[in-house]
This record gives C-alpha cells, sequence and structure tokens, in this order.
C-alpha cells in the first residue's frame, strides 16, 4: 500500500514516515528528484535539466537523509523518475542548481548533434497530434518536451546510470514517468539492471481505442491502472457501490490489468487537474471512494495527498527563492472542510482516510474467508474474524444489523478515526453479539469499519 505525497519536501517526507509506518502505508511516492527548470508551476519538476538531485524540493543530502528516515520508520521511499524527455523550452536556460541548457542541447548529457533526440517530422509542429498513431506517442514530443532516443544505447545507458544512482541513495522503488511515450522494450532495457527486488511502476494512461495498452509494459514491472479512478468516480456518485468491488474481478475482461501487476488510485496529480476522477473537492464522495479502494480485492492501493489549488498550473507555496515550504497536516481536518489555494490538504490524514488505511493493514489482501454482501445501495466486505466493513450509497444515514463474521467484543469504528496510540477509539465504539452480529448506523455516502487491531 503506497501513498503520493505530491510536492512535499524531502525533510516533511522524513518527518511523516513514522507516522505512515504506523498507519500501514509500504511506501511513499515523491515528486522527482532530479534538477529541473525553473518557475512556480508543479511542472517544472517534470521538465529536466540534469540528473543532479538537486531541487526545490531539497538536497541530494536531504534526499538520502529521507530515505535513511523513512526506511528505519518501515517506509520505503519510490521516487518518480522522469527518463522520456527533458525540457519544453524554446529559449536557453539554467535550471535549479545553475546547470545550463538548451531545447535539444544538454552540456555534458545530450546533444541533438549527436542523436540523442527524437524529431518525428509526423506533425507540422513535432507534437502528437494523435493518440491513435503509436509511432507519434513514440517519436513524437509531448507538449512540446524534448524527446529522448531511448531506443539507443548512449540514452538508455545515462539512463539506467540515473536510476542506478537512485537506488544508491537508497530507493525502495521507481516511478517510470511517461512510460506510455517510449517503448515497452526501451523501459524493459533502462530497468533491466534495477535490483530484483526494487519496485518499478510504469505510468501507462490507459486510452479507448489506442494501440498502446498498460499491458504491454508488464514485463518491466508493475503499472498503474487509470481506468479504475475513472470507473469509480461514476459509480460512487450514482450509489450502486457494489459495481466499485467488481472493477477488475477476473470476468475475463481485457479493460483492467492483472491484479497482481496493477496499482490503483481514486486520483493522482494529473488526473485531479484533469478533472479525469473525484478529488479533494468531491469531499464525502472522495472518501468513500477511497474506502472502497481500500477494501476492493482487485490491485493495491495507492492513497493520494497534495495541496489545494484552482488555477491547474499552480505550484505548491513557496518561499522567495523559489524553494518548496514544508508541508504541515491541520489535525481534524476532512472532507468537510474548504481549503484555500496552496493550503496542505493531507488526504492521507483525514480521520476517514487514516482509519482506513489502518483496517486495510489490518485485514491484508482478500483470502478465502473474504465475503461480500449488497443490499440495495449497502454493501459490505469481510475479512473473517480480522475485520469487517459496510459502505452506503445512500443520501441519508442507514440503520440495519449486520452480520460482521467477527469474534464477539467492543470494536472501534475506525472510519470515523484511526486507533489512538494508546489504543482508545477515535470514533464511535460497536458492540458484536455472540452471534458476530452488530446493530450499526452508516453515515450518508459513509462507512463503518471494525478490524481486530481496533
Amino acid at each position: 500500500m503506497g501513498v503520493q505525497l505530491f510536492q512535499w519536501t524531502w525533510d516533511a517526507i522524513a518527518a511523516e514516515c513514522p507516522a505512515l509506518g504506523e498507519a500501514g502505508y509500504g511506501w511513499v511516492l515523491t515528486s522527482p528528484p532530479q534538477e529541473h527548470i525553473l518557475g512556480e508551476p508543479w511542472w517544472t519538476a517534470y521538465q529536466p535539466v540534469s540528473y543532479q538531485i538537486e531541487s526545490r524540493l531539497g538536497s541530494r543530502e536531504q534526499f538520502a537523509a529521507m530515505t535513511a528516515a523513512c526506511a528505519d520508520a518501515g517506509v520505503g521511499i519510490v521516487a518518480d523518475a522522469v527518463v522520456n524527455h527533458m525540457t519544453g523550452q524554446d529559449s536557453p536556460g539554467v535550471g535549479w542548481a545553475g546547470s545550463p541548457y538548451d531545447h535539444y542541447d544538454y552540456p555534458g548529457l545530450w546533444s541533438d548533434a549527436e542523436g540523442h533526440f527524437h524529431h518525428c517530422g509526423l506533425t507540422a509542429n513535432d507534437d502528437i497530434a494523435s493518440y491513435t498513431s503509436a509511432v507519434q506517442v513514440r517519436e513524437c514530443e509531448l507538449v512540446n518536451l524534448a524527446d529522448l532516443a531511448t531506443e539507443t544505447e548512449p540514452v538508455r545507458a545515462r539512463l539506467r546510470a540515473y536510476l542506478a544512482d537512485l537506488v544508491a541513495l537508497g530507493v525502495a522503488g521507481v516511478r517510470i514517468d511517461a512510460a506510455k511515450h517510449m517503448t515497452s522494450a526501451d523501459v524493459e532495457a533502462i530497468t533491466a539492471e534495477l535490483p530484483e527486488d526494487l519496485l518499478v511502476i510504469s505510468e501507462v494512461i490507459r486510452g479507448p481505442q489506442e494501440p498502446i495498452r498498460p499491458e504491454d509494459y508488464l514485463d518491466a514491472g508493475d503499472v498503474f491502472e487509470f481506468a479504475w479512478g475513472r470507473d469509480v468516480a461514476g459509480i460512487v456518485k450514482g450509489g450502486a457501490l457494489r459495481l466499485a468491488l467488481e472493477l477488475g474481478s477476473d470476468d475475463g475482461s481485457a479493460t483492467y490489468l492483472p491484479s497482481d501487476a496493477a496499482w490503483i488510485f481514486v486520483d493522482n496529480h494529473d488526473t485531479e487537474r484533469g478533472r479525469q476522477t473525484l478529488s479533494y473537492r468531491d469531499g464525502a464522495d472522495y472518501a468513500l471512494a477511497t474506502a472502497l479502494m481500500l477494501a476492493a480485492d482487485y490491485g493495491r492501493p495507492v492513497v493520494y495527498s497534495g495541496y489545494a489549488f484552482s488555477d491547474r498550473d499552480a505550484g505548491p507555496v513557496q518561499d522567495g527563492a523559489g524553494v518548496v515550504l514544508d508541508a504541515s497536516c491541520e489535525p481534524g481536518v476532512g472532507p468537510e472542510d474548504g481549503y484555500d489555494d496552496g493550503a496542505w490538504v493531507c488526504q492521507h490524514a483525514w480521520p476517514s482516510i487514516a482509519g482506513l488505511v489502518g483496517w486495510r493493514a489490518a485485514v491484508g489482501p482478500a483470502g478465502e474467508d473474504a465475503t461480500t454482501t449488497v443490499d440495495g445501495r449497502v454493501v459490505t466486505v469481510g475479512r473473517g474474524q480480522r475485520g469487517w466493513l459496510a459502505a452506503s450509497g445512500n443520501a441519508g444515514p442507514t440503520s440495519g444489523r449486520y452480520a460482521t463474521g467477527l469474534l464477539p467484543g467492543t470494536y472501534c469504528d475506525v472510519a470515523a478515526g484511526p486507533v489512538t496510540a494508546d489504543g482508545e477509539c477515535s470514533g464511535p465504539a460497536v458492540e458484536v453479539d455472540d452471534e458476530g452480529m452488530a446493530d450499526v448506523t452508516i453515515p450518508a455516502k459513509g462507512v463503518v469499519a471494525l478490524h481486530v487491531r481496533g
């Protein structure tokens, strides 16, 4: 189970890792750590100037200290690796660490004269014009970003060296950004020399009628399944929650990756800006979708945590020199709150999401004792004697008497908040009787969740 702390500094992640480890997260996805262009927008981080680990999120030393601190907390660091392209700037400039660059010239690194870049010649401006053309997607430019010739050995060798440096700094994995814009053979070649136990997740956005499919990249490792987040958004808004638990099930459908290779999410930094999925603005629907993700049998979940914005290009809050300010999470905030632009939303720390992450960590993945029931717009998920969850798509509270499968006793409803460090319930206590039955009231568009550690 992972969490994406979008545009969090290395110091802030290091400080957060003890709480993340205690909550049950296995890893944190960071923003790209390499030197990038100057500027305020979030996407400056996705325009590399060099592969120095120096960025507005912190220095090389701070990055190494973060990986060590998080490892001590039992949490791995997965770095977002931008290896498909360089900058999209037509004018020469200087990067965050002072490296000079031109659009197709990066001294000591890449040179157009040496054939390090693609110029597809298939469109008027060399940009991708049609995603139904695999050649355009892989050899033309993504919004003017200088596209590296990743099929060539000199380019592959330098990218392998960058990933090896990240490994030397202690990362537990890498996200291959824009993998769709390289061939699967390129991704395999670039990642081939990484340690066998290193987590590799490719970003391959599934698009209707497109020839490039996420399944094509499985030989290089795992892949993000974008379809899950898009599909669950409509399901939650419609209230038929059973459909969310059926997404990606082994029904012979080719619309989803195999479960053991898929990482799923309600939203990420791209989809929340494109409004392709739910986001923090959807409040209770967002929290409910996250609960369903954590209860689902399909795939493995990644919780998202970012900052509020009204301008989709807006970066996180920075000081006068452009250094991103450390994230901080206000206690007790949640889906019902409003957020000013730039405020850290901290979805991972919302009491309801934090409690359900603890539920997932306590019950583990579905096994032979897993059960699911459906009663109108209420679904229940059982994990034997380890845990039980009920979710409602109804517009008002829903009361009932439910078979939980749990042993008799008093349990915390962790959907109202995680169990405290001293073992106290943040939310209400729920009694399970000698027959494993419990009387509960499920909030409107909400969840009740019980587990043995609570």
